[in-house]
C-alpha cells in the first residue's frame, strides 16, 4: 500500500519556527555542501566524514560520586553528543551508518549528490545527480521520479531512522510517496538495536527490486484512463439529496480545486487529455496534491 506525506520542509512553510527549531527539524538546515560523485566515491564520502566513533561513558558527581547517568562521546575530539543516557542505552556506530548506506546505495547507478555531516548524530543523503535523475524515469514531459535515501541517526533520544522515499522533480516541495512497511524505519537505543539493524540492512539491500515494482505500477497509471467524476466519488462521495448548502458548497469547492490541480498537472507535464478522462497518474497526483496542500492549509485555519 503507498501513501503520500509531505517532507518536513513543508511544515516549514506554514509554521513560524526559530531557526534553532528548524534545525532540530531538519537535519540538513544551513548545511549547503553537497558532493556530486559516483556512488563509490560518495560511499568513501560517507566514511571520511564519519571516521570516529561515538562511545558511552558513565557521568559522575561531585567526589566522583556514582550516578545512574552516562554520556556518549566522539573518540577523535571528546566532545559530549546529544543527551545523557541510561545504562540500558546501545548507540548505534560508524559501521551501521556505512552498511545501511552501501546496502541502499545499489538502487543509485551514475552520478550521485551526497550530503552528510555530523550534529549531534549522523546525518546521510543520496539521490541520483540532477542530470542522472532526468534518465532514471520519466512519466511524461518534466515529470521524473527518483528515489532518495536518508539517515538519520541522532543521539537525541529519537531513535535511529532510516528511510527512501520516490520523490518528483516537477513537485516543488518533493512530495514523497512511500511504502510504510518496507521503506521507513525507525529503531530504539536499546538492547535489541543490533538485532534490528541487522534487519534494516537487509532490508534495504532489496530497494532496487523495490523502486522496479513501483516504476512499473506507474508505467500502468499513465496507460490507463478514469472517468474523473467516478473517480472523485469513489474518494468523495457526492453529498445526499437532503444534505445542507455547507455540504454541497464544500463538495463544489473541492471539486474546483482538485480540477484546477489537474489541469496543473497536464500543463506542467506537457500532456494533453480531456479533464474528464486523464490517466490514472495525473488523477492521483490532483488528489494528493489538493490534500497535501488545499486541504491541510483548510484544517490548519479551522485549528
Amino acid at each position: 500500500m503507498l501513501r503520500l506525506s509531505c517532507t518536513t520542509a513543508d511544515k516549514y512553510s506554514t509554521i513560524p519556527l526559530s531557526r534553532q527549531r528548524v534545525a532540530n527539524l531538519n537535519p540538513f538546515f544551513g548545511e549547503r555542501r553537497m558532493t556530486t560523485s559516483t556512488t563509490d566515491n560518495a560511499l568513501e564520502t560517507v566514511q571520511n566524514t564519519f571516521n570516529f566513533s561515538v562511545d558511552k561513558f558513565p557521568l559522575y558527581g561531585p567526589d566522583n560520586m556514582l550516578t545512574p547517568h552516562f554520556g556518549l562521546f566522539r573518540s577523535d575530539n571528546s566532545e559530549c553528543v546529544g543527551k545523557s543516557v541510561s545504562a540500558r542505552y546501545v548507540p548505534h556506530n560508524t559501521d551501521d551508518i556505512l552498511a545501511i548506506t552501501e546496502a541502499a546505495a545499489e538502487a543509485f547507478e551514475g552520478d550521485t549528490d551526497v550530503r552528510c555531516h555530523f550534529r549531534d548524530g549522523h546525518f546521510v543523503e543520496f539521490a541520483p545527480s540532477k542530470q542522472d535523475r532526468r534518465d532514471m524515469f520519466n512519466v511524461a514531459g518534466g515529470d521524473n521520479i527518483f528515489p532518495r535515501f536518508m539517515v538519520n541517526g541522532g543521539y537525541d533520544g529519537r531513535g535511529f531512522k532510516a528511510e527512501i522515499g520516490f520523490y518528483r522533480d516537477m513537485c516543488s516541495n518533493l512530495a514523497m510517496m512511500k511504502s510504510v512497511e518496507s521503506f521507513s524505519r525507525s529503531i530504539r537505543h536499546t538492547s535489541g538495536l543490533r538485532g534490528q539493524m541487522n534487519e534494516l540492512i537487509g532490508a534495504f539491500s532489496m530497494l532496487k527490486e523495490s523502486w522496479y515494482d513501483l516504476t512499473a505500477m506507474l508505467k500502468q497509471m499513465t496507460q490507463h484512463t478514469v472517468d474523473m467524476r467516478d473517480f472523485l466519488n469513489e474518494i468523495y462521495p457526492e453529498p445526499a439529496e437532503d444534505a445542507g448548502k455547507r455540504a454541497v458548497t464544500v463538495h463544489k469547492n473541492r471539486t474546483e480545486r482538485i480540477l484546477e490541480r489537474l489541469s496543473g498537472e497536464m500543463r506542467r507535464s506537457h500532456v494533453d487529455f480531456d479533464l474528464r478522462n486523464p490517466n490514472v497518474w495525473l488523477a492521483y497526483n490532483a488528489v494528493q496534491g489538493y490534500e497535501q496542500h488545499d486541504a491541510t492549509r483548510r484544517a490548519s485555519f479551522n485549528n
